[in-house]
């Protein structure tokens, strides 16, 4: 098995490329040992490693977080885990883990601004979430309150230095270009 690697522009965060699907539908982020040991085999398995401080699944990638040592000293260690548990053909997933839990707080907007949410939601879907996974991140709609768009970042996106210009400079300009109610971007 052969696991490729990206670098991403978060340089706390590496991309690994197992060549097999990872998650089937959506994204899912690991941010404590506990949470990922209780969700996850393959999760619990990387945030045993010494540094590791988060691990986020797309569709056919595996973004890891680190807050310690170079990278030269832990790639090995979790090269070593993601080789070791898909050779075992074991699931990503624990059987009762399989759900993401819900994100930090429901969506919220007004009920006459449905129709911008869902425009929004639509073009943060076709055009915004998948340029973010070949970063190993992901994005995704939290809100939309007088004239601002709040997204959750996840992954790589989570603390990357330039988050602010993606957002900013990328993706606002993107909603207020199709969506003149849109008036800035920000991350929750």
């Amino acid at each position: 098995m052969f696991i490729q690697t990206e670098v991403t522009p978060n340089p706390a965060t590496l991309k690994f490329l197992p060549g097999r699907v990872v998650v089937e539908d959506g994204a899912v982020e690991f941010l404590t040992r506990e949470d990922a040991e209780a969700r996850s085999p393959l999760a619990g398995r990387l945030m045993e490693i010494s540094g590791v401080t988060g691990v986020f699944f797309g569709y056919d990638f595996v973004t890891v977080t680190k807050d310690g040592p170079d990278w030269q000293h832990l790639k090995p260690a979790i090269l070593a885990g993601l080789m070791e548990h898909f050779m075992s053909d074991r699931p990503v997933m624990a059987a009762s883990g399989a759900a993401a839990p819900a994100e930090d707080g429901e969506e919220f907007f007004e009920e006459g601004d449905a129709g911008i949410v869902e425009t929004i939601k639509e073009l943060l879907e076709s055009r915004v979430r998948p340029a973010v996974a070949q970063d190993g991140g992901d994005i995704t709609f939290r809100g939309f309150r007088e004239g601002t768009v709040y997204l959750n970042m996840r992954g790589s996106c989570a603390g990357c230095p330039s988050s602010t210009a993606t957002l900013k400079h990328g993706i606002q300009n993107l909603l207020r270009h199709f969506i003149p109610e849109v008036e800035q971007v920000e991350a929750v």
